[in-house]
């Protein structure tokens, strides 16, 4: 049986942080991938927002992390080379009774330490952005958007010239408590022993956890999906910002986004459903999309959607729920001793991920 210092189970952008800051620190990493490629479930599947830590409730991990995220995935960018742009985006309210929902956004997200807001008028914010119709705006000048497939090679390449290693398909299917090593068993019968384990398998976080032996269930959260739907739009936007309506229970909203290329896309919306591999785009949901886009761009054209791609929420709280916190479990909440669950690790997971990595690598020291 081979033992390593250290495995990382999943290599989406999340796992490739935690990996990449145990390799900076001298740990030996594995990282046990799935899939045949890295990256290529959630984090494959998102906005590619930077966000800005606006929504998130005051004290949060997802408040902190978002927050230190931002600042170090700019930093980052900037010294790795990876493709990205600080573009802002516009929080908008389209009726009066929003606009006081607006100004106590910009207070949590004051209280969050999210930085560089500034409540715009009706005319301010159509100065900016002239095919607007909004009563107020709330500009995040430091949201931006990013290309993750490379930020995720570059933290391949950093943690490959650290000395860890990626194993692609290489799907886990048992885990144990052994003496004082964790033992692990893939799919294909490979066994083998590590002193401490990070679950970041995204999705199958939860289903990977309840596979492991003598873990008790009744200290794991239930498992939610919550499909996103994107429709591309056809032809260019008249937008130069990411522009946003107010959030919704589950989600921000059917938003504008800009990818580096400056096509713009619609969405995630919030389909709850039951099966996490259906990625399916049905072309009827974007009826529902033009009443909600119109809300604040009147002049969307009949016709100009089409359908994109899908995303999977992983979530810990179901419909109706208040959204859960991310859910990092040490051997305090869990009982085993080198085992690190990763659970709920949803939007904004991507900007968090630095701050995520660095975290993980800390609580891995105690």
């Amino acid at each position: 049986m081979e033992t390593v210092d250290a495995v990382v189970v999943g290599a989406g952008v999340v796992g490739l942080a935690v990996a990449r800051s145990l390799a900076l620190r001298g740990r030996d990493v594995l990282v046990l991938e799935a899939a045949r490629t890295i990256g290529s479930g959630t984090s494959s599947r998102n906005s590619e927002v930077i966000h800005a830590g606006i929504y998130y409730a005051a004290g949060s991990l997802k408040a902190r992390l978002c927050v230190q995220g931002n600042a170090m995935l700019y930093d980052y960018c900037a010294r790795r080379g990876v493709d990205y742009r600080r573009c802002g985006k516009l929080i908008v309210a389209t009726s009066s009774e929003q606009v006081h929902q607006l100004q106590s956004i910009q207070q949590k997200a004051q209280r969050n330490g999210a930085q560089a807001l500034g409540l715009l008028s009706r005319g301010e914010a159509q100065a900016l952005e002239p095919s607007l119709q909004c009563e107020a705006a709330l500009l995040s000048a430091s949201t931006g958007i990013i290309d993750s497939h490379a930020l995720m090679l570059s933290l391949q390449g950093e943690l490959e010239n650290a000395g860890g290693v990626i194993a692609l398909n290489s799907p886990v299917a048992l885990m144990h408590k052994a003496q004082s090593a964790i033992e692990i068993v893939t799919k294909d019968g490979t066994r083998l022993r590590a002193q401490l384990v990070i679950n970041a398998a995204g999705l199958g976080a939860l289903a990977l956890a309840r596979r492991f032996s003598g873990l008790e269930p009744s200290c794991l959260p239930q498992a939610f999906y919550a499909k996103g739907n994107y429709f591309t739009l056809t032809g260019r936007a008249p937008f130069t910002h990411l522009i946003y309506p107010m959030p919704e229970q589950a989600g921000l909203g059917v938003h504008l986004t800009l990818d580096l290329g400056g096509q713009a896309k619609f969405g995630p919306d919030v389909q709850w459903v039951a099966d996490a591999d259906d990625l399916s785009v049905e072309s009827a949901r974007g009826d529902g999309f033009y009443a909600q886009v119109r809300r604040y761009w009147p002049a969307l054209p009949d016709g100009a959607l089409l359908p994109g791609y899908a995303g999977i929420r992983p979530k810990i709280s179901g419909p109706g729920a208040p959204a859960a916190d991310f859910m990092i479990q040490t051997q305090q909440e869990h009982g085993v001793n080198g085992l690190i669950n990763l659970f709920g690790i949803e939007s904004p997971g991507l900007t968090s991920a630095l701050a995520l990595g660095e975290w993980v690598a800390d609580l891995a020291r105690c």
